[in-house]
């Protein structure tokens, strides 16, 4: 990913028009299998909404691509930096993450990004399509997947299937970490549904910002 200030919104409203298309879904087609109002996503079309980090994996789901085909700009030939303070985070309930660099390889598609759980918040998906990889940083990870638990500390890793349920929770004040998404062209999960939730306590620096709804 190139260097750029440009906003997730922006970037989010070309994407999402340009992969719908190719899906060949309708704006309603694709809110009855989202379960996102249509308003809604014209918004988020029209660059006039305010994605969360739940609705875009909501979206990557149903759309069954990679989350960086919605977020993430091509990056540039040559040297690429980023800086933390040109990224901005698409924020969710309990998670943070920032797009740091998609890297593509044949068939495959890798998507680095930088990110942080809140202290004391935890947040579950249903899957979504890949691999995934996580080296914690700080602080104390509790992953679950599909009913198996580990904890994590910093220079600890794991990896999983991201099709199968998981859970993140900071254990231990917040978690910083490193989050590689690994997924191939064939992979598809050919769902109707998607979701993901979150519970984090009620903490006037954790509220998550108004407007676009998870699910």
């Amino acid at each position: 990913m190139s260097v750029s200030t440009e906003s997730v919104r922006a970037v989010l409203a070309a994407n999402l028009k340009q992969v719908r298309t190719q899906r060949g879904l309708s704006i309603s087609e694709l809110s009855r299998r989202s379960k996102i109002g249509k308003a809604t996503l014209s918004q988020l079309e029209s660059g006039a909404g305010n994605p969360t980090l739940e609705t875009v994996l909501g979206l990557s789901r149903v759309l069954e691509v990679p989350v960086s085909d919605l977020v993430d700009r091509r990056p540039s030939s040559g040297l690429t930096v980023v800086r933390a303070a040109d990224v901005e985070a698409l924020r969710g309930k309990a998670v943070d993450i920032r797009p740091l660099r998609r890297i593509e390889s044949e068939d495959s598609v890798f998507e680095v990004y930088d990110q942080q759980v809140r202290a004391g918040c935890t947040q579950d998906s249903l899957g979504h399509i890949g691999t995934e990889h996580t080296v914690v940083q700080a602080g104390r990870l509790g992953v679950r997947v599909d009913g198996h638990e580990v904890e994590l500390g910093p220079g600890d890793y794991v990896g999983f299937d991201a099709t199968l349920p998981h859970t993140y929770t900071a254990l231990e004040g917040t978690v910083r970490s490193v989050l590689l998404l690994h997924s191939r062209g064939e992979q598809r999960l050919h769902l109707a549904d998607l979701g993901s939730t979150s519970r984090c306590p009620a903490h006037p620096a954790v509220v998550p910002p108004q407007g676009v709804a998870g699910e």
